[in-house]
This record gives C-alpha cells, sequence and structure tokens, in this order.
C-alpha cells in the first residue's frame, strides 16, 4: 500500500514522501496514528494544499524539542530501590521508573522515548541512558541508582 507521510517517521522517510509499506502497517499503525494518509489522487492534492502548514508544525515540534533537550541534556535522575548489601536491586529499574523521574523534574516524558540500551538497570550506581525527544533529538541522562536496605 502506498502511504503519503504526515510527519517523519523512522526508518521510513520524512514529511511529504509517498512510500510503500505493508497493508497491516498501513492500517494498523500509520493511519490510526495519524503518521501517514493513503496516497490517492484526493489525498494527494489537499495533502500539496495543507503541505506549508504541515512543515511549519513540524519545524516548530522540532524547536520545541531541541529546547527541551538543551535543559534536559546532562541532567542526573535519582532513583531508590530495595537492594542487597552486594549493589544487586531486588526488581530493576526500568524506562517507566525514570520517566516518572523526569516527570517529577518537569520534563514531560513518555516511557517509550526513554532508551534503555542495556536493558533494565539491576544494580545500584551510575547508568548512561538516552531520553529521544523527536526523531532527530537524542539527549543522554545519567541515572543514579541508590540501595536501600530491606
Amino acid at each position: 500500500m502506498q502511504v503519503i507521510l504526515l510527519e517523519k517517521v523512522v526508518n521510513l522517510g520524512n514529511l511529504g514522501e509517498i512510500v510503500k509499506v505493508k497493508d497491516g502497517y498501513a492500517r494498523n499503525f500509520l493511519i490510526p496514528q495519524g503518521h501517514a494518509r493513503r496516497a490517492t489522487a484526493n489525498n494527494k492534492a489537499e495533502f500539496e494544499a495543507k503541505r506549508v502548514e504541515l512543515e511549519k508544525a513540524a519545524a516548530a515540534k522540532l524547536t520545541e524539542a531541541q529546547a527541551q533537550g538543551e535543559k534536559l541534556a546532562g541532567k542526573t535522575v535519582k532513583v531508590t530501590q530495595k537492594a542487597g548489601v552486594d549493589g544487586r536491586l531486588f526488581g530493576s529499574v526500568t524506562n517507566q521508573d525514570i520517566a516518572e523521574e523526569l516527570g517529577k523534574l518537569g520534563f514531560a516524558v513518555a516511557k517509550s522515548q526513554v532508551r534503555m540500551p542495556t536493558g533494565p538497570i539491576k544494580t545500584t550506581g551510575d547508568s548512561k541512558v538516552s531520553v529521544s525527544l523527536h526523531t532527530d533529538v537524542l539527549v543522554e541522562i545519567t541515572v543514579t541508582v541508590l540501595g536501600e536496605t530491606a
């Protein structure tokens, strides 16, 4: 199925590109999420009429994400979890925990935006984690896990 992208989609294309994707991906994800529309003649003409305002909205999102990224860059988030004497946690620190702590600091971040390349944190100490605020804005923060003895 051919679709017109209404915004930049990672590993697929930029705003306004007409790309061919599998039918299920278009029907179940791209179209319901508002990332794309079917590439019919009417939709192409409608998109061209709205292209300028969509590009302005995309640029505004990017500048907002860059501004938030500058504030967030280099921040340290402290998370306290129950741990044993050897520094291993009973459980783990997940992207949900980090997103909640960032929310307490005043940053609106969804758990899906927190990227943990090595998986959940299972030991006390400092760890580097990436936060993807926009497809073009990736910020690295430090997560300090403090052990709380039971």
